[in-house]
């Protein structure tokens, strides 16, 4: 599933396409997703103008002059392609299966296309349908959104809100940073290369990292690492597994920068066997000699 610097890069690549424009049409080729598509999606979206494009936690976020807020998740495999009217193709992210997808908006898995005033084509696909797109009006706390925990790449995530989150908590240090609710978008494969870049066993019990003193160092490392890989990773245009492709069409390069993911049995920077165990069915790639 994509994480955040891959739902990142491909909010970066749609804002070209989408900002000020105006949706002409909405062609919905089926009547849902992973949930259905709201009854009046369609009328609330033709003819609105796209104002802003953000992200929260792995949603992209597109506010219209009507002041709805189209919600989109790429589920495992959901993708954008940018049909030009002169016949230019972009593809701002994908993470899919390249024989299933066709982006082309004549597909069987392009379930979405997108008609812009100039003629541009925004068409969205997915073949296995985990993806979703819903709309929240003015006013509304949509129930996605809701609880969702501090932004890995913002401000308010920093040693002592962490010291304040995990004080007491028996969970792994692992399952405590995917935790939602405290951090909002962080994924499996960041939350693996950040602790080994910190030193700190995926194992370990979170409220260990709390000490009655009011200076935490080891989260202060931790946080920096969280920003770092996270900040390098969108850099990079993501991770590519499977057929991940950035904004240009051209695969992320960040998993060629993988210290531990996805590395079972190689041998570590420090020289050192990394090892795979599964936490909460997802696997974990560590060092347990780095890694304490």
């Amino acid at each position: 599933m994509p994480e955040l610097p891959e739902v990142e890069t491909v909010k970066r690549g749609l804002e070209p396409a989408l900002l000020g424009r105006r949706i002409a049409r909405v062609e919905l080729r089926r009547k849902d997703l992973r949930f259905p598509f709201p009854k009046d999606f369609r009328e609330r979206l033709e003819g609105a103008r796209i104002e802003s494009l953000s992200r929260r936690a792995k949603y992209i976020l597109a506010e219209t002059d009507r002041r709805d807020r189209l919600i989109l998740h790429l589920g495992m495999t959901g993708r954008f392609t940018i049909l030009k009217p002169g016949g230019g193709i972009t593809v701002p992210g994908e993470f899919y299966d390249a024989t299933a997808a066709a982006g082309t908006a004549d597909g069987p898995h392009d379930h979405v296309v997108f008609h812009l005033d100039e003629g541009t084509r925004i068409v969205y696909s997915d073949h296995r349908r985990f993806g979703l797109m819903d709309l929240e009006r003015p006013g509304e706390s949509h129930k996605l959104l809701l609880g969702l925990g501090v932004e890995p790449l913002g401000n308010e995530l920093n040693a002592a809100y962490l010291a304040e989150e995990f004080r007491g908590k028996a969970a792994p240090l692992k399952a405590a940073l995917l935790d939602q609710r405290i951090i909002a978008g962080l994924g499996n494969i960041y939350v693996c290369e950040a602790l080994y870049r910190a030193g700190l066993s995926p194992k370990r019990k979170a409220g260990t990292l709390v000490k009655k003193a009011a200076h935490y160092p080891r989260l202060d490392e931790l946080v920096r690492h969280i920003r770092e890989i996270l900040e390098e990773a969108i850099k990079a245009g993501g991770s590519t597994l499977q057929d991940y492709r950035n904004a240009a069409g051209e695969a992320g390069s960040f998993q060629q920068r993988f210290l531990v993911y996805d590395r079972e049995g190689a041998i570590c920077a420090n020289g050192h066997r990394i090892r795979r165990i599964v936490q909460s069915g997802r696997s974990t790639f560590f060092c347990p000699s780095c890694q304490k």
